[in-house]
């Protein structure tokens, strides 16, 4: 069925195609999120919580996007970097302001260690969710790929700010509890 949701999308010429409706409005679900990690008391209860915000994130603005969302994903766990890539452009170009596409792209470009490629789409994510720590993770990581350090733990720390019990924290220069 996705498959051909797909093929569908893709044979369709350009100006028929639908517009990408806006992606569904999370913001108050993931507030209390947000709150309630800060919250938390150790590490476990707090990748409990924070695993609800995939749950959000991964929401796709409507079947077709998802089909799309899921299959660039699926191929990049095969392994499929350069597949999972051309699928999430599909989706990028579909829901331009969809930040979860430009993630899974940058995930895809950072496992096949196209590190600038990585770092543009984890832009673009974050321009579109100021406040997805998944984004700033994979940002933190992706600068210490191109040795730009010192931005890595700027943006390591914010995503602390979000959730002080993130396990990126074991990256951070320093003991995490001081600085934040």
């Amino acid at each position: 069925m996705k498959i051909a949701l797909i093929l569908a999308i893709l044979a369709a010429p350009v100006a028929a195609q639908e517009i990408c409706p806006a992606a569904p409005d999370h913001e108050a679900a993931k507030d209390e999120i947000y709150l309630q990690l800060r919250r938390a008391q150790d590490e476990g209860t707090a990748t409990v919580i924070g695993g609800l915000l995939w749950e959000y994130w991964l929401d796709a603005p409507d079947d077709a996007a998802q089909a799309l969302l899921d299959d660039g994903m699926a191929r990049r766990l095969a392994r499929d970097y350069l597949g999972s890539v051309r699928i999430l452009d599909d989706l990028v170009a579909y829901c331009p302001d969809y930040a979860e596409g430009y993630n899974q792209r940058a995930f895809a470009h950072f496992l096949a260690r196209n590190f600038p490629a990585a770092l543009t789409d984890l832009e673009q994510a974050l321009q579109r969710d100021p406040r997805h720590l998944g984004v700033m993770s994979g940002m933190a990581m992706t600068l210490m790929g191109l040795d730009r350090n010192a931005e890595a733990q700027d943006i390591l720390r914010r995503a602390l700010r979000l959730n002080p019990w993130l396990g990126e924290r074991r990256l951070l220069d320093g003991p995490a509890e001081v600085e934040l």
